[in-house]
């Protein structure tokens, strides 16, 4: 199997895109340059398959393996008892918001068991780890920005503190998706909450680069910014 992954991806990688991802991710190693609908491909094919004995014996020896692992979660079929054991053994392998991002957009737990995988992620909001917390926050407002989660969503951004910047900038995504969505449930949100100045105001300038937001809106927003001798 991982003879077999390794010889698609040898075929598939291209040199310009692996230096045009390695610059989008800098620090990440091991970039081979193979495209996401390429993965995504490969993802779904060996989803169909034996998911759970690829999944114990996959590599991490490149950024695309660790990618095709996440996706090959996602599009397996199961549930979360099912996949929650090789789901815990993942998400530690995320370093970057590349494989974050495109994993949570390919799970869709939070669909068919919106209350258990809840509990699931406000545990990772505890974790040490910049990208678990990521992990959680994205998929919080990928799927939950809804009428029965949304004042969970924003107390749980509203209760973070930590001072990594991919978790901070996915504080201020989830903010502006609550606020495009229910704006005037967001609003008092934003006029008091605990968030540090930086994230704050990261969450007022993705509202009103928003083109699903109002003019007069963003107008108003703008006011809300505050002085920071923070970044």
């Amino acid at each position: 199997m991982n003879t077999w992954i390794k010889e698609q991806l040898e075929l598939q990688r291209e040199p310009d895109f692996q230096k045009f991802t390695a610059k989008l991710l800098p620090g990440v190693e091991h970039i081979l340059g193979v495209r996401l609908p390429a993965l995504r491909k490969m993802a779904k094919q060996l989803a169909k398959g034996d998911w759970q004995t690829y999944l114990r014996a996959a590599c991490d020896d490149s950024y695309e393996e660790i990618m095709l692992q996440g996706m090959v979660l996602g599009y397996a079929k199961g549930n979360l008892q099912e996949k929650e054991p090789f789901l815990r053994a993942f998400l530690p392998k995320i370093d970057n918001w590349s494989v974050c991002d495109s994993v949570c957009s390919t799970l869709k737990l939070a669909k068919t068991q919106p209350a258990e995988f809840w509990d699931f992620l406000a545990e990772y909001l505890h974790s040490p780890r910049e990208y678990e917390v990521r992990f959680a926050l994205v998929q919080m407002l990928d799927y939950y920005v809804n009428e029965e989660y949304l004042e969970r969503v924003l107390e749980a951004v509203d209760h973070l503190d930590l001072k990594f910047y991919y978790v901070q900038m996915a504080q201020a995504w989830a903010i502006s998706i609550c606020y495009r969505e229910f704006p005037e449930r967001t609003l008092p949100f934003l006029k008091e909450n605990h968030l540090d100045d930086f994230t704050h105001n990261k969450a007022l300038q993705k509202i009103t680069e928003s083109l699903k937001v109002a003019k007069e809106e963003k107008a108003y927003i703008r006011t809300l910014k505050r002085k920071s001798t923070e970044r």
